[in-house]
C-alpha cells in the first residue's frame, strides 16, 4: 500500500496529508502496511504509534512529502 501512495502525484500525497482525519486514516493504513512489509521493530512501534499520535505523524510526513517525495521511514 506504501508503494501506490509513494507513486500518487505530489498534490494528491499532501491533500490526503492536509485533512486531520483522512490523514489519520492514512498513516494508519500505510504504516502498517509499511511494518507488515518491511518486518522490522522501528516500522511497528511507529505504527502503533500512529493509532494514538497519528494526526502529527501526519502533518509531520506532509512537510517530509514536499521535501523528498515518500514518507519517513516508508521508502
Amino acid at each position: 500500500m506504501y508503494k501506490s501512495f509513494n507513486q500518487l502525484p505530489r498534490l494528491v500525497q499532501f491533500l490526503l496529508l492536509l485533512i486531520p482525519v483522512v490523514n489519520w486514516i492514512t498513516e494508519i493504513i500505510v504504516r502498517f502496511s509499511v511494518a507488515m512489509e518491511k518486518k522490522s521493530a522501528l516500522n511497528l512501534v511507529i505504527a502503533i504509534l500512529v493509532l494514538v499520535f497519528g494526526v502529527v505523524f501526519g502533518w509531520i510526513d506532509m512537510i517530509w512529502i514536499l521535501l523528498f517525495h515518500h514518507l519517513i521511514l516508508a521508502k
